[in-house]
């Protein structure tokens, strides 16, 4: 399957109801709320309750954590690095072994700027389709590729490509020590050549955000590049705050309040 097919079949996918793609896999997906609210994701919560994975930051914190997917490069990856430093808003770039190979000096300069590099899958791979012997090779080889960058990065997040995932993916991910990062806003930004200008993009956020949202864009976008500035001023405006996902992890860390209890 090549890579136009493969990004067709995830965009099909993204804000639609649970997916079920085969006996033992599934393509991430979801029911758009209202009012900025959370979106439902139905069974796929507790499937990822199990394994440790995330979609969102429960909290009800008005946080933000922008993630950006990169398969190659379109030209735009270093404006949106310029504004992410100019506005000092923390990232995460999940990368493909093809981008890194391709790209290195990007690679480099995301982390000399602080930002976190997730595994994307070294050869744009669907994870239910392979052994965990499979998968293992594929993550660790993308894992090598981003150390070689610096050898001093951490690789702990993983997305899979296309969204598809099983109940066997996650495990094993898990058990290889990756916490699997999926989304709760997108929208089909991957089009190039189609692009509606800035404020579609600018427009497609703000309309679908929510407290603890994790936000997929793509790189290729010069619309996501262009609108990123605006987005990150009226979002904080708005009273939302930028974190990263290891801030969501120490979140995470901490004990729970007791429902009811009062001093």
């Amino acid at each position: 399957m090549n890579r136009r097919i493969i990004v067709i079949f995830s965009l099909l996918l993204l804000s639609l109801l649970p997916l079920q793609v085969s006996a033992e896999g599934y393509g991430w997906g979801y029911k758009k709320a209202t009012n900025h609210e959370q979106p439902d994701v139905g069974m796929y919560k507790p499937i990822l309750d199990k394994y440790n994975g995330y979609y969102v930051d429960e909290s009800g914190d008005k946080h933000i954590y922008l993630t950006f997917d990169n398969g190659y490069e379109a030209g735009y990856t270093e404006q949106i690095l310029d504004v992410l430093k100019e506005k000092q808003v923390p990232a995460t770039f999940f990368l493909t072994g093809h981008y890194i190979d391709d790209q290195k000096n990007l690679v480099k300069r995301m982390l000399q700027d602080g930002h976190i590099i997730g595994n994307h899958s070294n050869g744009h791979k669907d994870f239910t389709k392979l052994t965990k012997a499979e998968l293992a090779a594929d993550l660790e080889s993308l894992t090598k590729k981003i150390k070689s960058v610096s050898d001093k990065a951490v690789v702990q997040y993983v997305r899979p490509p296309s969204g598809t995932f099983s109940e066997k993916s996650l495990q094993w991910a898990n058990e290889l020590g990756y916490t699997h990062i999926f989304w709760s806003l997108a929208f089909v930004d991957w089009n190039q050549g189609s692009e509606k200008g800035w404020r579609h993009a600018y427009n497609e956020v703000m309309n679908q955000i929510h407290p603890g949202a994790i936000i997929l864009m793509h790189t290729v976008s010069q619309d996501n590049a262009d609108a990123l500035e605006s987005l990150i001023n009226d979002l904080r405006q708005q009273g939302y705050t930028f974190k990263s996902l290891d801030d969501l992890m120490m979140k995470e860390l901490l004990p729970k309040p007791i429902i009811g209890y009062s001093r």
